[in-house]
């Protein structure tokens, strides 16, 4: 696999690990779905994570990547990686935006993109021997790519919110 071939399925990946939980909603609306904070609320009078973030759309993102990753030409294992990294990173800044007391769904332009892209890059960088500016570059495609396809989906009813 050429390097451009490559970022064009990790930037594919990424989106698959970041968008199979939306399209998830879509389908099922709220059948099966248990927050990963279990609801727990912190001291602050905050979620941990909010109702947004579940077990669902975990499973569902690493399910769909490790498959796609697979049928992209790369293992299983690294798109069930970049899924659960990404998610984490999601994790992330849902936490620091409750801590922000920011409401659900606020817009936090690049916390709500930058880590769910640059987490699971500087996980995989050495296995996929990515450069730092490879890193940097492919994380800015992801943030303008994800805004403009956020705004596509929500014209077509499938998001909630634009970002």
């Amino acid at each position: 696999m050429d390097d451009l071939e490559l970022y064009l399925v990790l930037l594919l990946l990424l989106g698959i690990a970041n968008g199979a939980p939306i399209f998830t909603k879509k389908l099922l609306g709220q059948k099966l779905v248990t927050p990963l904070d279990l609801g727990l609320i912190l001291p602050d009078g905050q979620p941990l994570f909010g109702r947004g973030k579940t077990i669902r759309g975990l499973i569902v993102s690493v399910a769909c990547t490790a498959l796609a990753a697979e049928l992209l030409g790369l293992e299983w294992r690294i798109g069930a990686g970049i899924a659960a990294s990404s998610m984490l990173g999601d994790l992330a800044s849902s936490f620091i935006k409750r801590r922000l007391r920011l409401p659900p769904h606020a817009q936090a332009f690049g916390l709500d993109q930058v880590p769910e892209a640059l987490l699971p890059l500087l996980v995989f960088r050495a296995p996929l021997n990515l450069s730092w500016w490879e890193i940097c570059v492919l994380v800015v495609v992801f943030v303008v790519l994800e805004i403009l396809l956020s705004r596509i989906l929500f014209r077509l009813r499938i998001r909630d919110h634009p970002y």
